[in-house]
């Protein structure tokens, strides 16, 4: 064959690479190859030769981080009393309502002079009539109701439907007559009907404002209309039975445990009903002057 006379070349190529390449070896950090050549397998004249390799390189990440901007996280700031509940965001809201209140709506008061304001039989019993409309529709809108919020406020021992007409009784016993409902007494009662429909924090905020209003100030203008123009009778109206104080702090519980189920919008409407609350409780409370 015409390659028969040719000398066979044999070629050895082996690479010697270090178990971490990225230790340094005795050549630095460089991968060396090793290259031997021969004219035949046995010949111990190999030559050798080393050739060096640039060591590996590790990917880098193309984006810089010096254009990576953090987005700051931003928190919404709380509403004064949000932290302990719906009860305490209200009484925030109602201790500003409740200067402005009372420079609009003239009531008696433990500092007041006898000649600011007098009471009348008449205006008295509108009171007392328009109030019973009131806390009748409060009962029957959480007793007839099956929106699952107005069963926490059903049998709270602060009814006052029964106690009034035990007191409009006594005033038919005194052949004193009873008038029939005025308009701010319908009013206040059709629109409780109206927004108990609608939306249940608004009502809410209705109920929990008109208990805790009579509880902490309706008595004690009761009593001292009483005290005026009734030889001192304590009214079943200004009656309970248990400690009031404790029936109100399970109606603040309740309201709470309410809350929590609620969304950041539905506080705010019941929120913002207190300002209607304020202005229908008002004009009931001035029929007793008027």
């Amino acid at each position: 064959m015409m390659f028969s006379s040719l000398t066979s070349i044999h070629f050895k190529i082996q690479f010697q690479l270090p178990k971490n390449p990225y230790t340094k070896t005795q050549f630095g950090n460089r991968t060396h190859v090793s290259i031997y050549c021969s004219s035949s397998p046995s010949s111990s004249s190999n030559k050798d030769t080393t050739l060096f390799l640039p060591p590996p390189t590790t990917p880098t990440n193309t984006t810089s981080n010096a254009n990576v901007i953090k987005k700051r996280k931003r928190y919404r700031k709380q509403y004064p009393g949000e932290n302990k509940g719906i009860v305490e965001e209200m009484r925030f809201v109602a201790m500003k309502l409740r200067t402005q209140d009372k420079e609009d709506n003239p009531r008696p008061s433990d500092d007041a002079d006898d000649d600011t304001w007098e009471p009348t039989i008449e205006g008295f019993l509108k009171f007392l009539v328009d109030s019973k409309l009131v806390f009748e529709t409060l009962d029957r809108i959480v007793d007839e109701s099956d929106h699952v919020a107005y069963a926490y406020f059903r049998k709270t021992g602060l009814e006052r439907s029964e106690g009034l007409s035990k007191d409009l009784d006594w005033f038919k016993q005194q052949e004193i007559p009873i008038p029939q409902p005025s308009p701010p007494g319908i009013s206040y009662a059709n629109y409780l009907v109206e927004v108990a429909e609608k939306n249940a924090p608004s009502f809410v905020c209705h109920f929990y404002n008109i208990y805790f209003a009579h509880i902490t100030g309706g008595q004690v203008i009761a009593k001292q209309v009483s005290e005026k123009i009734l030889d001192g009778r304590v009214l079943e109206f200004c009656k309970w039975e248990g400690d009031v104080l404790e029936l109100l702090k399970d109606m603040r519980e309740n309201l709470n445990k309410l809350g929590e189920y609620w969304s950041r919008d539905q506080k705010n409407r019941c929120l913002r009903e207190a300002t209607k609350s304020f202005r229908f409780s008002g004009e009931i409370v001035r029929l007793i002057i008027l």
